[in-house]
């Protein structure tokens, strides 16, 4: 072989080296790529405690779970949800509690004040959106609903009494006592009683309240308020509202008007009321969770107040009760027909 021709061969030679070793480079570069796995999505997990079962809070724990939905955080897709309900046992509410914390859950979703508080004495880390909590600041949960310190935040339901109060006025031009009953053990009860009371009064009417224990004690206390009263009025009070029919078989009997606070109690044989509707609340609940779920920094949101709501007047009951229903209440109404 002449000395031009081992050039040649030694250029050949190199040059199929340095293809084959590009070969091999790109081979590892891709075989790298392919090994580093995708970053997996986020799994939350959360933890809701309704604090009794009534259509109230059964309709805002389905708000919850459907705006949740709405919001991007499916359960059983990527989300995992814990539901539990303490049936108004307050020693449920401690072990329940706990077990959603054992979870570790990114935000905790009580539904109504005594889940709420039940779940605060727990932990004071984990993320809390509560819904359903007429005094956020009177029950001692927070101490500012603009600024609540900790791990609290959620939805207030403030009941528009004054509104109320000016319908009741409406549809019962010569009541002049109002009876007021509620459960002695709900501190959300008391702070509605005492709203109630101070607007109630300086609108010249005369207002007693009626406390109960238990709902053993309804029936009874009912009958007292039949003979005491011109109408029964109704706050949003859970334990009332667990045993609603008890109350309105005592009032049928009398044929007394029962106005409520609540919009599923008047679709229950309530007369009327102002009210909130009580899904919506759990939608507004949900945002707030969603909120809570997606923001990095973890401060603490401030409480969405809902003080505004619906006239519902049930046209069945009015007629029961020989009331008629002005024509410009029913212009502004939702009207039902009772059960």
């Amino acid at each position: 072989m002449n000395k031009l021709s081992k050039i040649l061969a030694s250029i050949l030679f190199f040059s199929l080296l340095g293809i084959g070793g590009y070969i091999v480079g790109s081979h590892q570069a891709n075989g790298n790529k392919q090994a580093t796995p995708k970053a997996e999505k986020k799994h939350y997990t959360i933890g809701i405690l309704q604090y009794i079962s009534h259509p109230s809070l059964d309709q805002i724990k389905q708000g919850v779970v459907d705006g949740l939905a709405k919001e991007g955080f499916k359960d059983g897709e990527n989300v995992s949800i814990t539901f539990l309900n303490g049936q108004g046992d307050q020693s449920k509410l401690q072990m329940m509690s706990q077990q959603l914390i054992g979870e570790k859950p990114d935000v905790l979703i009580p539904i109504a004040t005594p889940a709420a508080k039940a779940m605060a004495n727990e932990t004071k880390t984990i993320p809390i959106v509560a819904g359903a909590i007429s005094d956020p600041v009177g029950s001692g949960l927070v101490t500012s609903l603009t600024h609540p310190s900790g791990n609290i935040t959620g939805v207030k339901n403030e009941a528009p009494i004054a509104d109320q109060i000016t319908l009741l006025k409406k549809l019962l031009p010569d009541a002049k006592k109002i009876g007021v009953i509620y459960s002695a053990n709900e501190e959300n009860s008391k702070s509605y009683v005492k709203a109630i009371t101070e607007k109630g009064t300086k609108a010249g009417y005369d207002i007693k309240s009626y406390a109960i224990q238990s709902s053993n004690d309804l029936a009874q206390t009912v009958q007292v308020m039949n003979q005491e009263a011109d109408v029964i009025y109704v706050p949003q009070d859970n334990g009332i509202a667990s045993a609603f029919q008890t109350l309105m078989n005592e009032a049928n009997k009398a044929k007394k008007p029962v106005f409520v606070s609540v919009d599923n109690m008047v679709k229950e044989g309530g007369l009327a009321t102002v009210g909130q509707d009580q899904y919506q609340l759990g939608i507004r609940t949900a945002k707030l969770a969603a909120k809570v779920l997606k923001e990095k920094d973890k401060t603490t949101l401030p409480f969405d107040v809902v003080s505004t709501g619906n006239v519902i007047v049930n046209e069945k009951k009015a007629k029961e009760l020989g009331i008629t229903i002005p024509e410009a209440i029913k212009k502004e109404a939702t009207v039902v027909g009772g059960e």
